[in-house]
């Protein structure tokens, strides 16, 4: 037992998932309308197109979140220490370079 099931029970316990339920359809959604193109589609009608990407998204967010366990706070923060900060460091470098070049 760990976290938030030693504290919520019951109604709690499921308010609390069906909250986290709904922001995920909800950044599905959005991530539908900003990213995969919204309610087009090439033979059902738009409402029909836009369901089926946001539980697409939704399948492929559950898929990943049950398949890799979680990391622990330490790993993240060594991670982005070790190779997200000069990875963005690098890609900002390239960027002004290559800004420069094409000006």
């Amino acid at each position: 037992m760990a976290g938030f099931h030693t504290e919520y029970s019951g109604m709690r316990f499921g308010l609390f998932f069906l909250a986290e339920y709904t922001n995920m359809f909800i950044v599905a959604s959005v991530a539908t309308a900003l990213f995969f193109g919204g309610w087009r589609g090439p033979f059902w009608p738009g409402p029909w197109w836009f369901l089926l990407k946001v539980y697409l998204l939704i399948f492929v967010v559950i898929w990943v979140r049950w398949t890799f366990p979680r990391l622990r706070f330490d790993q993240l923060m060594n991670f982005a220490w070790k190779y997200m900060i000069p990875i963005a460091v690098l890609n900002l470098m390239v960027t002004a370079v290559a800004l420069k070049i094409v000006r």
